[in-house]
């Protein structure tokens, strides 16, 4: 049945679709998209005519029950679809044109709500780097306290070194296989509220239960469930974040996760400075305290509004755009991006459906071109993650200044600087993750974490006599944690939580965070045994090699990801790894020599072609007219 002869249009209640060749159409698109040799980024309102976009906004209006703003979802589908000629659309008010304009020219001026959702969600993150500070300190007493101490001159010290690994890493294992994987079922059933809703449930008593444990065992498990709490929510909150927040500053939002946790690492190290001379009970102060930052996640975390896009899966359109209304200046904006991540959505539920099960989502994750590689992409951010090593110095910096010859008071206050180092240095990010890019700031910063790494090795060979030898480590430490912080400190929660269609966004993130706190619980129980066995030189230039590692693979397999819409990623990972790869090696590298070595004027050529406008011409037109607040297409 054609669209002239449904009852409906025969009835004109719904204007006739001018679109010719339609199924043909939409075919040829879901092929290019899904293997998109040519690299093109489309917007998928730009082809259609004018009176075509009229048409399929009055079917969206009709279909949900909208049409109450019917009006304001003609204009802003009318600026989706040429955002560069906005100021022409019929009917835009004066300040519905400036609220537009300052999206580029003042990007920072959002809503309260926005802000708001953001800062208390990222709040959350604060839980992981405080908690990985409270172990870091309690590591010094907590062995002896249960009858588990590393010394060298104990005979059980092999095995005691493999325990306190174990109980050190226990949250990140909770959080890599069942806290991160709760993330999909948790999300689809509740939403991204309540999802953090429950983690932070979690979080808020694991850490209590942890400060009255009686023996190792018992504090295996109160870390045990802390770890479900972390990983369900270092797998929502990143993804509701960047599902809120424009496409304009949605890395400096997003990486506020990473701000965060540098800050909970930076008021963990002041709590264990704080109870560190309580006594016996120190290092139940010190695992206890984690909770704290918790407290205000669960009682606030409603007062946000619900993400638009998980309303839209859900077909709740007047929620999504209710939702949308408080998070963009202007209703326009929110009708625009309403229609907009519609549209996009429906493409992409062309080319991954996410309609099936659970286990079958994840195996779409590898099987499903585009998903492949996201998740490869993903992946090589969160694993890098660990290969640099920053986490060695998170979860035992005591134990590694301690090592360097500093008293146990020494070794908390060098830690301590090493938490601001890291908090100060992750500011900067905000504004330049956006700025030079997800991948030129990983690209920029692996190469000076591996000598800065290296360097603090190589200066445990001053002898400890020397007053230079535990200032130098120090500060190839601090330095170590500058270049992180800025760069793979903040790239690699933001990008994950950007790179996955909606279809795959909560499995991706699940699959996402679970490879990294995986491998950071992996890093956390062998660290301990690698001092001992390797010493602390040894430990670091293994780490320095793995940075370099992983600098080749991110310039391999990591796509840039600034500034674009969650729905245009679906064109960015359209893009055949081996083209990306190719492109690379053959363009990107030669011009990097060329102009940063040898000096010369040259230009890159791009790798990814973006869409011109298309005029507005009635390429599909049936003689249909339509009125958009007072202008007639016809």
């Amino acid at each position: 049945m054609t669209d002239k002869d449904h009852p409906e249009a025969q009835m004109g209640s719904l204007p006739v679709n001018p679109r010719i060749g339609e199924e043909e159409d939409v075919n040829i698109e879901v092929v290019e998209l899904a293997n998109d040799l040519a690299a093109k980024i489309r917007n998928p309102l730009a082809e259609l005519s004018r009176t075509q976009l009229l048409y399929e906004v009055e079917s969206f209006a009709a279909e949900f029950q909208l049409g109450e703003i019917l009006p304001q979802l003609r204009k802003g589908a009318l600026v989706a679809q040429d955002p560069a000629s906005f100021e022409s659309v019929p009917g835009l008010t004066e300040d519905e044109a400036v609220a537009i304009r300052n999206e580029v020219l003042h990007k920072w001026r959002q809503p309260l709500a926005l802000y708001f959702t953001i800062i208390l969600c990222s709040i959350g993150a604060a839980v992981q780097g405080w908690d990985q500070t409270g172990s870091n300190g309690a590591n010094l007493s907590f062995p002896q306290a249960f009858g588990i101490p590393d010394g060298k001159d104990d005979p059980n010290a092999a095995r005691n070194e493999w325990i306190i690994g174990l109980v050190n890493a226990a949250p990140f294992m909770a959080s890599a296989l069942i806290g991160c994987w709760l993330s999909d079922p948790v999300n689809r059933l509740l939403g991204r509220r309540g999802a953090i809703f429950i983690s932070a449930i979690f979080c808020v008593l694991s850490p209590i239960g942890s400060a009255v444990t009686q023996n190792w065992q018992q504090l295996l498990v109160t870390r045990l469930l802390l770890g479900i709490g972390m990983g369900l929510k270092a797998s929502t909150v990143p993804m509701f974040c960047a599902e809120n927040t424009p496409a304009s500053i949605r890395g400096g939002l997003v990486m506020c996760w990473q701000l965060w946790t540098a800050f909970g690492i930076l008021l963990g190290f002041s709590a264990n400075l704080a109870v560190k001379n309580v006594g016996a009970i120190a290092w139940r102060l010190q695992f206890g305290s984690a909770f704290i930052p918790a407290v205000p996640l669960l009682f606030g975390v409603y007062f946000c509004p619900e993400s638009p896009r998980w309303y839209i899966r859900k077909g709740s359109m007047a929620k999504a755009y209710k939702s949308l209304c408080r998070l963009r200046n202007t209703e326009v904006q929110a009708a625009r991006d309403l229609f907009f991540i519609y549209s996009q959505i429906k493409i992409e539920e062309e080319i991954a459906t996410g309609r099936g099960s659970y286990a079958t989502r994840i195996v779409e994750l590898f099987t499903i071109p585009r998903n492949r590689r996201a998740t490869l992409a993903s992946f090589v951010v969160m694993i890098a993650q660990q290969m640099c090593g920053i986490n060695i110095v998170s979860f035992y910096s005591s134990t590694i200044f301690a090592e360097a010859g500093a008293s146990t008071s020494g070794a908390l206050w060098a830690s301590w600087g090493f938490g601001m180092v890291n908090f100060l240095c992750a500011l900067p990010a905000v504004f330049t993750i956006d700025t030079y890019g997800r991948r030129a700031l990983l690209l920029f910063t692996f190469p000076q974490m591996a000598w800065t790494l290296l360097a603090a090795g190589f200066c445990f060979y001053i002898p400890e006599s020397n007053s230079a030898h535990l200032i130098a480590i120090a500060l190839f430490v601090f330095l170590f944690s500058a270049f992180y912080s800025p760069g793979e400190g903040p790239v690699p929660y933001t990008y994950s939580a950007e790179v996955f269609p909606l279809s795959h966004r909560e499995v991706g993130m699940s699959w996402a965070v679970a490879t990294c706190l995986f491998w950071a619980s992996v890093l956390s129980i062998t660290f301990p045994r690698m001092l001992s066995v390797m010493g602390s030189t040894g430990a670091f230039g293994f780490y320095a090699g793995l940075n370099v590692t992983a600098f080749v693979m991110i310039f391999l397999w990591v796509p840039e990801t600034k500034q674009r819409t969650l729905e245009e990623l679906d064109c960015v990972f359209s893009v055949p790894t081996s083209v990306h790869m190719h492109y690379q090696v053959t363009k990107a590298l030669p011009y990097w020599v060329r102009r940063y070595i040898l000096r010369q004027d040259v230009q890159l050529e791009p790798l990814y072609n973006f869409d011109e406008p298309v005029p507005r011409n009635d390429r599909y037109d049936t003689g249909t007219s339509l009125e958009v607040d007072g202008f007639t297409s016809s």
